[in-house]
């Protein structure tokens, strides 16, 4: 199992918006993500604008290209686009930065 990090840049005056669209994520779009194989999957976000993401998953690669095969994805990804600082014309689930790890208490 991998353990995958991630941060992203939320814009501040998107922030209060983009907290109520994670209130209602739509159902198709958590489906495909835990067919995909995403598990354990939060999100994190801090009054700067700083979001963390967590999820734990088999294969991270193959689980991001499971959902590049989905509509749902696509659909997703072009309305949480314009929340994001610096994505430089990716997709956010293209322009996030991965962290890695450097240490895990079991």
């Amino acid at each position: 199992m991998q353990r995958v990090c991630f941060l992203l840049k939320v814009r501040q005056d998107r922030l209060d918006e983009y907290r109520e669209r994670h209130q209602a994520v739509w159902p198709d779009m958590l489906t495909a993500l835990r067919a995909a194989g995403w598990r354990n999957y939060s999100l994190f976000l801090r009054d700067d604008g700083l979001l963390v993401g967590y999820l734990e998953t088999d294969d991270f690669d193959a689980a991001r290209a499971a959902m590049e095969n989905t509509e749902v994805n696509a659909r997703w990804q072009a309305e949480m686009a314009p929340f994001f600082e610096d994505l430089e014309g990716q997709r956010p689930d293209e322009g996030l930065l991965r962290l890695d790890e450097v240490f895990h208490l079991d």
